[in-house]
């Protein structure tokens, strides 16, 4: 009996011993699992993630033809009609930028086309209800109306809320805060051209129109590269109507890479260049035409390039990706007297509204392509 109970008692301890290790390596485990849970979820608590999603176009060059067609019957000036294609496209972006080839002098200095310049303040209206909100105003017709157009131009823009770079009207005006913040990301704007059409800047007023030289810019960098997050920098510059990029274009845009500048624009050709890396950053060399009354299909063919800006923080380490980088085909529509004006992404081309356009689509996409087959093109369709 003695010897029954010993192993009984035995018994009920071993079980009570394996049941009670089985539950606390249990505990132990699921305690682990607790911990590790816990890691992660403060890990990922404390990982923060922006993006910035951008939206670039190019020249809008009023012609005479082109700024007609936004008179109204009492007189008045509309261009909404003429972005009716490209707003429900600009308006999904934080950014959407384009470059303001001809000044928005308005109507008081007398509106004019080629070869100088001047075009209704209700441009500029137009663009910025279509989503258009940074704005390049640095180029070689900055100067086409003088002092007045440069200050009349500033002081529209200054009443809105688009953000500019690359004219103003005083020394004061230019040293004023190139950084902008949105989404949690701070971004910074610069715009230069290469030429002014052999019009002179006035000495003592250089700050009317943004001249490009290493110096400048290496300045203007260094005075927000530990502030902002990305840079961008517009560049009017190069040759016009030819497809590939010239040496100064090269040259510029390797420097600008060097600085830490992100984004390179380019402008002034009226026709596409291709988009490429240079290191981590973005170079598009032209945008071509967004608006013009210019003759030719290579002229009226603009591009569409966007991306997204990435901002990370963990860690206490920030850092910032430029990714998802394409480029679209635009087309400027009009009639013979150039009535009916409108920008239309190729998606929404037919062979009535441009001959051949599934064939000139694909030339104009292998442009893109041309130095860099990362880029995506065609992704509206």
């Amino acid at each position: 009996m003695k010897k029954f109970l010993k192993y009984f008692f035995l018994s009920i301890f071993a079980i009570f011993f394996t049941t009670s290790f089985y539950f606390f390596i249990k505990e132990f485990t699921n305690s682990e699992k607790v911990v590790e849970k816990v890691k992660n979820t403060v890990k990922k608590e404390t990982k923060k993630e922006y993006k910035l999603s951008v939206a670039m176009v190019g020249d809008a060059l009023y012609h005479t033809g082109t700024f007609t067609d936004g008179k109204q019957a009492d007189g008045s000036y509309n261009y909404d009609s003429q972005l009716t294609y490209i707003e429900p496209i600009i308006s999904k972006y934080d950014i959407g930028y384009y470059n303001q080839e001809s000044i928005l002098g308005g109507k008081e200095l007398g509106l004019s086309s080629y070869p100088t310049f001047n075009s209704p303040q209700e441009v500029g209206d137009a663009f910025q209800k279509a989503g258009f909100n940074m704005v390049s105003l640095a180029n070689n017709h900055t100067l086409d109306k003088g002092i007045k157009g440069v200050s009349n131009s500033v002081a529209y823009w200054r009443k809105q809320k688009a953000v500019t770079a690359g004219s103003y009207d005083s020394a004061e005006d230019r040293t004023r805060s190139h950084i902008h913040e949105k989404n949690n990301i701070k971004y910074a704007f610069f715009s230069y051209t290469t030429s002014t059409n052999g019009i002179r800047v006035p000495q003592g007023k250089e700050y009317l129109v943004d001249v490009y030289s290493e110096e400048k810019v290496a300045a203007d960098i260094a005075s927000v590269k530990d502030k902002a997050d990305v840079i961008f920098v517009a560049m009017h510059w190069g040759t016009e109507y030819t497809h590939t990029p010239t040496e100064e274009e090269t040259t510029i845009a390797n420097y600008l890479a060097s600085l830490g500048v992100n984004v390179v624009i380019g402008a002034h050709p009226h026709v596409i260049q291709p988009i490429e890396h240079i290191g981590d950053t973005v170079v598009i060399y032209s945008l071509g035409n967004f608006i013009s009354g210019q003759i030719g299909t290579e002229k009226r063919v603009g591009l569409l390039a966007t991306l997204n800006v990435n901002k990370v923080i963990e860690d206490n380490e920030t850092k910032i990706s430029i990714t998802d980088v394409t480029g679209d085909l635009l087309y400027t529509s009009y009639s013979s007297n150039y009535q009916n004006v409108k920008v239309i992404p190729f998606a929404n081309l037919n062979n009535s509204s441009l001959a051949n356009y599934q064939t000139i689509k694909e030339k104009y996409e292998a442009i893109i392509n041309k130095n860099d087959s990362t880029i995506k093109v065609g992704s509206l369709g």
